[in-house]
């Protein structure tokens, strides 16, 4: 029987990860991913919440069950339609309810950014692909179809003599507001940021179908790319694979130059 790929549920607050996928943060860690088959993961920060083991639910942080979203997340677990290996989540999206309050509070209006930008808003999707690691030896997610795209491209290259890793690949809303968070700290306003960054809820990384692409040897996510013999392959053949690069110089969302970003997107899209 062929070997299922690990899958990624995903809730508001709420990562369930396969628990073989997570690094241990401590000897007490160690012991529970050992014996767990899925790990609770806040969203926010990363903290582990729970281990799903055999035989129940282990508590990770003190008052589990007033952790927003843990009963969301394991009711998904537990729901025989829900499992991770059935359809309908792999067609549902997460609602939008929140982040135009986040949006509100960095002083962006979604609707105007939206109109401004040309950039759609993007849900993120309740379930995703592992597609392999990326460059840095984390788990890297993807869509189904993403996922499917990115490995074919990748032996495809390798058989043409090109090495092509990833630098990341799915980004939560909540991921993308640190960011902002990070570089606010530093003293850039919100107008500098999105120079350089798509607004929260408006990254194509939200979607689970884009992924950033580096070649080993090149500075991860710098226009250097531009000059590799990978992101010449790539002009060539992605397309063939169902990705394209989505911000050339010039485009009209007013991101800069990105040579490594690169989107899965249909035929008819």
């Amino acid at each position: 029987m062929q070997r299922r790929l690990p899958l990624l549920i995903n809730t508001e607050a709420i990562e369930v990860w396969p628990a073989d996928l997570l690094r241990a943060r401590g000897t007490a860690d160690a012991r529970l991913l050992a014996r767990a088959q899925w790990i609770l993961r806040r969203k926010l920060d990363g903290r582990y919440l729970a281990a799903v083991l055999p035989l129940g639910v282990h508590a990770m942080v003190p008052r589990l069950a007033r952790e927003p979203g843990v009963e969301e997340a394991l009711a998904l677990l537990d729901a025989p339609l829900a499992r991770p290996f059935g359809a309908p989540l792999e067609e549902q999206w997460l609602p939008l309810a929140g982040l135009q309050q986040r949006l509100q509070q960095l002083g962006l209006d979604p609707q105007r950014y939206a109109e401004d930008s040309g950039l759609p808003l993007e849900p993120e999707p309740c379930l995703l692909h592992f597609a392999g690691r990326d460059r840095f030896g984390r788990p890297l997610w993807l869509r189904r179809v993403a996922a499917q795209g990115w490995q074919r491209m990748r032996r495809h290259a390798a058989q043409d003599g090109i090495a092509l890793d990833a630098i990341s690949g799915f980004r939560s809303h909540a991921y993308q507001l640190g960011i902002f968070d990070r570089k606010r700290a530093r003293g850039l306003g919100v107008t500098e940021i999105l120079k350089v960054n798509a607004a929260p809820g408006f990254s194509e990384h939200h979607s689970g179908h884009a992924l950033d692409i580096g070649t080993p040897g090149d500075a991860p996510a710098e226009e250097t790319f531009e000059a590799t013999a990978a992101f010449a392959w790539l002009q060539a053949h992605a397309g063939e694979h169902g990705f394209q690069l989505s911000y050339p110089r010039g485009n009209p969302h007013g991101i800069v130059y990105e040579p490594w970003h690169w989107c899965w997107k249909p035929a008819n899209g």
